[in-house]
């Protein structure tokens, strides 16, 4: 998580990231794992684009950088799922 984001401001943008990453896969999660979706997705991201030298700063990089987490993780439990 960002030095720049609190922790209340980290659930709650973590919590809209893992919405929109859901309504934009089309898979049905609740509130609770929506915000875990965005917080663990955040940090994957974030680790994942700082390798290639890419960084998200503020609320919209942390948004942003949780939507594409959060994707990320739906699509790797969508595939363990089938396997």
């Amino acid at each position: 998580m960002d030095a720049q984001i609190g922790w209340i401001a980290a659930i709650i943008i973590g919590g809209l990231a893992g919405w929109f990453a859901s309504m934009f896969m089309g898979s049905n999660t609740g509130v609770f794992l929506n915000i875990i979706l965005g917080i663990v997705g955040a940090a994957i991201a974030s680790f994942l684009f700082g390798l290639i030298g890419v960084n998200f700063g503020g609320w919209v990089g942390y948004l942003v950088s949780g939507f594409i987490g959060a994707i990320i993780l739906i699509g790797l439990a969508r595939t363990m799922r089938k396997a």
